[in-house]
């Protein structure tokens, strides 16, 4: 299988959401819009995702199902797609990390991974 027939990339931009957090109560919302752009040579169909988030105290957890809020976009070379969706976590540093499934039109089936990303409250990080 040729990598760059099968290629995704993955932009990923965070917010924090001080008016959904509380932390008093350990709570800290984070808000991130996802960028999906098929840059490979071979239309896919996105089927589904698995996160891995983590907090400062090293409590991980894992999310996994089908598609992305409610869609699983079907891709050609060139085009994106993107969503917004969001994170809690019980500290105010944490990251994000994961992959997409992908069936490509052709029938093969690949993971494109998603580089970790840092979920941080303003100011917590130097």
């Amino acid at each position: 299988m040729s990598e760059d027939r099968y290629q995704f990339s993955i932009h990923v931009q965070v917010r924090y959401l001080p008016d959904q957090s509380d932390p008093s109560a350990s709570q800290y919302a984070f808000a991130y819009t996802v960028t999906i752009t098929n840059t490979g040579k071979v239309a896919a169909q996105l089927i589904s995702r698995h996160w891995v988030i983590r907090d400062e105290r090293d409590e991980v957890i894992e999310v996994k199902g089908l598609g992305v809020v409610g869609h699983q976009p079907f891709l050609q070379p060139g085009e994106k797609f993107e969503y917004t969706s969001g994170s809690r976590i019980a500290t105010p540093v944490g990251s994000m990390r994961g992959s997409y499934f992908f069936v490509a039109e052709d029938g093969a089936r690949f993971d494109q991974p998603i580089v970790e990303f840092t979920l941080a409250v303003p100011r917590t990080l130097h």
